[in-house]
Formats: C-alpha cells, sequence, structure tokens
C-alpha cells in the first residue's frame, strides 16, 4: 500500500495545480478574444462566418488531444506522472507564445490562419496529456478517504485558469480602447501565458513521483481487484460517456458564453466579460466544497444531480436572459447558478473517473477516453452552439445541445459502482 507524508503531498499537490493554472490560462484565452481573432485571422466577410470558423479553429486544437492523451498518458504509465506533466508544460506555452507573435491575415495572407491552427493543435496535444495527467498526480496523492477533496483541487486549477484567462480579458477590455485592443491588446493576454510558462516549468520540476506510482512500479506481484480485469478499453469508454455533459456545459457555458452575451443580449464585451468571470470565481469557491461532500455521501448523487439540472434548468434560464428582465445583473445571476450546478460534477469528476481505472493503466486510458470525448463534444461546442443557434433560428438552441449531453452522461454515470469508499487500486 502506497504511504503519505501530509506535507510532501500538500507540496506536490500545490505544485501541479499551480501548473495547471498555468495550462489551461493559456488553452483558454483564446475563446475570450475570438470575436478580435476572427478578424485578424480570417478574410473579410459576413460576422457570423468568420466567428464560426474562429471557433472550428478553436476546436481544431481539440481534435489534437487524444494523441496527446495517448502519446503522452503511456508516458505517464510508463515513465511517470512527474516527466509527463514537465512535457505538457513546454508545449503549451511555447503554442501560446506562437499566437501572440504571429502575423495576421492581412500581413500574410492564408499561411495566417494556417499558422494559428498549427499553434492550437501544438496546444491541443498539450492539453491532452495535461487533464490526465494532472488528475492522476493529484489523485494519487490524496490521502485516504480524501480523493474528492484532493481531487477537486485538479478542477480548481482548471478553472483557476479559465479565471485568470477571462479576468485578464476583461481587465484589458476595461483599461483599454476597443482600437487598442483590437491592435495589439489581444496579444498581450497570449504572451503573458509565454512568460508565466518558465513558472510552471520550475515548479514541476521539483515535485516527487506519486507513491501510488511507485509503488505499481515496485510490485509485479501486487494483488489485482475484480474490476481491474475488465478490458481497459471498456473503461475508457465509460470514461468517454462520463466526461460528454462535463466537457459541454464547460464549453458552452464559460468559454462560449461571453460571445453569445454580446451578440444576443447586446451587452458590452466588458460586461459579458466580467459576468464570466464572476460565474468562474463562483465555480472555483464551489468545487473543493463538492469534492469533499462526495467523500462523504459517495460521487453518484453529485454527478447525477448534476446531470438533472443540465437536462431541466438550461432553456427556461436562457429564455430568461432574453426576456424583458434580462440585463447584465440577471446574466451574473445566471451565470452563478450554472456555476454551482458545474461544481456538482467538477469537485467529484476527478476522483470518480480516476477510481474507474486501476494504477497500471490509469494515466493512459483515463486520458484516452476523457480526451476523445473533449475533442468531439468539447472542443466544437462553440461552433456546434453557433450552427445551432443559426439552423433553428432561436438564440436558445444551444441548450438543446447541453441537455442531449446531460442524458448520455446520466446513462452511464447509472451503471458505474459507487468508488468513493474504495481504496485506490
Amino acid at each position: 500500500m502506497a504511504t503519505f507524508d501530509k506535507k510532501e503531498s500538500t507540496k506536490a499537490v500545490t505544485a501541479a495545480a499551480i501548473g495547471n493554472v498555468l495550462e489551461w490560462y493559456d488553452f483558454a484565452v483564446y475563446a475570450f478574444v475570438a470575436t478580435i481573432i476572427a478578424k485578424k485571422f480570417f478574410p473579410a466577410q459576413d460576422e457570423v462566418a468568420a466567428l464560426l470558423s474562429t471557433f472550428l479553429a478553436y476546436g481544431l486544437g481539440f481534435l489534437a488531444r487524444p494523441l496527446g492523451g495517448i502519446v503522452i498518458g503511456r508516458m505517464g504509465d510508463v515513465s511517470g506522472r512527474k516527466n509527463a506533466l514537465l512535457l505538457t508544460m513546454f508545449l503549451m506555452a511555447g503554442g501560446t507564445v506562437m499566437i501572440g507573435l504571429l502575423p495576421t491575415f492581412e500581413t500574410i495572407g492564408y499561411l495566417a490562419p494556417l499558422l494559428l491552427v498549427v499553434a492550437r493543435l501544438t496546444q491541443g496535444f498539450s492539453a491532452g496529456g495535461e487533464w490526465g495527467g494532472s488528475t492522476a498526480y493529484i489523485v494519487e496523492w490524496a490521502p485516504k478517504g480524501q480523493r474528492g477533496y484532493y481531487g477537486s483541487f485538479q478542477q480548481v486549477s482548471v478553472v483557476a485558469g479559465l479565471l485568470l484567462g477571462s479576468g485578464m480579458a476583461a481587465l484589458l477590455n476595461t483599461i483599454l480602447t476597443p482600437e487598442q485592443m483590437d491592435a495589439w491588446g489581444w496579444r498581450v493576454l497570449f504572451l503573458l501565458g509565454g512568460v508565466l510558462g518558465p513558472v510552471g516549468l520550475y515548479m514541476r520540476r521539483t515535485i516527487s513521483e506519486t507513491p501510488a506510482f511507485v509503488a505499481e512500479q515496485g510490485s509485479e506481484a501486487k494483488p489485482r481487484h475484480v474490476d481491474d480485469h475488465v478490458s481497459p478499453w471498456l473503461l475508457g469508454a465509460r470514461a468517454f460517456g462520463f466526461t460528454v455533459v462535463w466537457t459541454v456545459c464547460f464549453y458552452v457555458l464559460l468559454n462560449y458564453m461571453p460571445t453569445w452575451a454580446r451578440q444576443y443580449m447586446k451587452l458590452s464585451p466588458a460586461q459579458a466579460l466580467w459576468a464570466n468571470t464572476i460565474g468562474l470565481l463562483v465555480l472555483m469557491t464551489a468545487i473543493p466544497f463538492m469534492g469533499k461532500l462526495s467523500d462523504r455521501i459517495g460521487r453518484k448523487p453529485l454527478l447525477l444531480a448534476c446531470c438533472a439540472s443540465f437536462i431541466l434548468i438550461p432553456y427556461p434560464a436562457f429564455s430568461y436572459l432574453l426576456g424583458p428582465s434580462g440585463s447584465f445583473a440577471g446574466l451574473i445571476a445566471v451565470q452563478v447558478l450554472f456555476a454551482v450546478m458545474i461544481a456538482a460534477f467538477s469537485g467529484a469528476g476527478p476522483a470518480a473517473i480516476a477510481e474507474i481505472f486501476p494504477t497500471r493503466n490509469r494515466s493512459t486510458w483515463m486520458t484516452t477516453g476523457y480526451a476523445l470525448a473533449v475533442a468531439l463534444f468539447g472542443g466544437f461546442a462553440g461552433a456546434i452552439s453557433i450552427w445551432l443557434i443559426s439552423t433553428f433560428g432561436t438564440p436558445i438552441a444551444h441548450t438543446y445541445y447541453l441537455i442531449a449531453s446531460a442524458l448520455i452522461s446520466t446513462l452511464v454515470i447509472v451503471t458505474l459502482r459507487e468508488t468513493a469508499f474504495d481504496e485506490l487500486r
């Protein structure tokens, strides 16, 4: 059995989480300046087509995530979680700096969107390995009975990265004129991520390998759990279905939301981003409480409650925002409500998905299943939302996507065994 030193555990989780913050700031900031990127990197055309192209380029970054999940996830299972996390940090910082320095379409023509896609693919490859690697690392460092609480900090760090990106974008939109933001302010967001990259690399170089990984490597005769004989393909498929609602609600309600609020509520960029930032702050605060609650009552009650809420609430919530009472204050209230709903899943989720797998192949198959779901359902969430709204002719058509994703994940989660009170295998 793995042994834990409380001080070492806290240090390891803190370093991994801070690196994760920087990773997800780099990956997410693109969506917060999507309207500017649409003008800078794609040929002049109607606004919807340019914005759709921008979110398609955003989604292409997610197509590299399964490959990154397989390659970097396997690296984590063979050579250790720490080495995998160092590689993801290096790749993400490089892709982010590349976007910040790229010439625009006006300067180099069609080479501009091509290079933008290359940068997004680099980021996507990194993100594919980062999520599963950091989840495995943090959950494997958790003391007995606290995997939900410790694992929740993986999601806290993801949201903190989104919050940092949203907050910086809101701040720049507030202190700069629209002309300054359009001319050079957007580049600052990406270059800042490049500057922060070395900080994450330094912190990750100082962390130790997880006790669970060390124990697995040192014991070939380790007893196997009955579920360890289940095909890893089936376990990966469970992780895939588990992730669908998680990734859709994240990327529709946290990344696409500022764009939606600007277009259909006619709010200013700063208002849309500040509302999003407040929602992210509430989400980040609520996640550890939900993680701790999952250690007490189990993972499944929280996971299923989240799924049910995303079947019932999105349609009336967005209808309210478009009605006479819709306002900046109303948007904040809805963002806060969505944040609490997402927190129920994000608090229990990291531990629950890690507990599906044994240590010997956790990084590979968890990362792969998760990354495939994110690539197919999350990465194109903005583009799918835009397409649904255009096709059905209503600004709330994207709620159909949220409802469908919740139904899919519900079907998978009800079949999972409750693992909150078992030993990590």
